[in-house]
This record gives structure tokens, sequence and C-alpha cells, in this order.
């Protein structure tokens, strides 16, 4: 009961620095329509709610991923990116470099975004948790339990039109469901009215590289992907 109702404080602190950008964003723009501008002028300073989002995560000691930690690793990406990524959690490279997605299994993301005809500066990339767990094990329930308002305050923030999470504990934690991801993937599901992808994680498409049945089944959930977005679907994924 504790657990829950910490979460939920934080939850709602995040909505309440989500609504107060919004409530700015709003201002703003009644302002220039009151002055007969039919095009709205986006000051460069706007607002960074991403930024708010990870002043209020500060240096993190919530939970016990702090102790092994050395970077927090907080996500990249276009602020308003059309597409996000969500993975499990910072891996070695990934706490070295305080970056999501930047040893072997980042790269092999990277191929995935080029091949959908993208670049890694148009989608945005997080994960559940913001700290590597050690020996890259899953993240226990009270680690998720704990990040998962900061991520809900990033999908918020960035506001995508469509998530592919990469992973069983990706998938599982959004959708609250313990079904494997053999079982999700493939098809869309509703998350809070934004339509959800789950695929396989790149580091399992490493594991599995002698057969390529899995890179193709990931290939196929992104050109649905692709599809949904109105990207230009052509290609078969060979360069994944």
């Amino acid at each position: 009961m504790i657990i829950a109702i910490n979460r939920d404080r934080k939850l709602v602190r995040m909505n309440e620095i989500s609504e107060n950008w919004l409530q700015k964003a709003r201002s703003y723009l009644q302002f220039q329509i009151n002055l007969g501008f039919r095009e709205i002028i986006i000051p460069r300073n706007a607002p960074p709610v991403l930024e708010a989002i990870r002043t209020e995560l500060g240096e993190c000691v919530r939970c016990p991923l702090h102790i092994g930690r050395r970077n927090i690793v907080f996500g990249e990406g276009d602020p308003r990116a059309r597409l996000m990524f969500i993975g499990e959690g910072p891996g070695a490279d990934e706490d070295k470099q305080g970056r999501p997605f930047v040893g072997r299994a980042g790269q092999l993301l990277t191929r995935m975004i080029k091949a959908m005809g993208l670049d890694r500066a148009q989608v945005y990339i997080a994960n559940v948790v913001k700290c590597r767990p050690p020996e890259n094990r899953d993240p226990a329930s009270i680690e998720i339990q704990t990040c998962f308002p900061y991520l809900e305050s990033q999908i918020a923030g960035v506001s995508p039109e469509v998530i592919v999470t990469l992973g069983r504990i990706a998938a599982c934690a959004l959708l609250e469901t313990r079904e494997p991801i053999s079982a999700l993937r493939g098809r869309f599901h509703d998350r809070n009215g934004v339509p959800m992808m789950p695929t396989y994680h790149p580091s399992f498409l490493l594991r599995q590289e002698p057969d390529r049945r899995c890179k193709a089944e990931a290939w196929a959930d992104l050109k649905k992907v692709m599809e949904l977005l109105g990207l230009q679907v052509s290609g078969n994924g060979a360069k994944l």
C-alpha cells in the first residue's frame, strides 16, 4: 500500500509539471491569437518539459539501483518525436556513457531505426528504469514502480503518435500484463489512447543471430508501425 501511495504521489507531481507547461503553452498561444497572428510564433526558449522532468528526477536515490550506477540514463532524442522507443534498462555501456542504447544492442536499434527511413535524432528513446540493474538482471518490481512515474511523464512530454516497446519487461510494464512477448508482439495495443507495438529487444535478436526468423518478425512489427505513421515501407529489413 505504501509503495502504491508513493508511486501515485510521484505520478501526480510529474503530471503537475506537465500540466503547468501545457497551461503556459496555451496562454502563450492564446496571446498570439489575440494579437491577430494567423501563424503562431514559437519562442526558441519554449519551456522544455523533459528538462523539467529530468530536474525533478535529480541524482535519484529512490530505489536500490542507485547504489551501483555510474550515470542515470534518462533518455534522448527529439522531444516532439512521432515515434518513441522504450526499452528495459541501461546496460554497462549505457551506464558508462549516460545514454540509452549505445552498446551492441543499441547499434542494432540504430540500424532498425534507419531501416524505417528515420534517424535516431528523429525518435525518442527511453527505458523503464533509469539506472543499470546489477549484472544486467531484470529490474525488480519495486525498481520499476519507483521509476515508472518518470517514464509516464516522459511519454506525456513527448506525446508520441506511436510507442514501440523493446522486449518483455517494457511491454509488460506498460500494459500491466505478464504475457510473454511472443503473445504480445505483432499487433497494436491501445495504451492510454496511443498505439503501442511490442517487439523483441535488440539484445534478444543478437542472441538469436543464427536464426533470422526473429529479426524477420521484428521487421514485420516495424513495418506495421511505418504504415501507421505514413512512412514509405520498402525493403525487407535485410540490413538489421
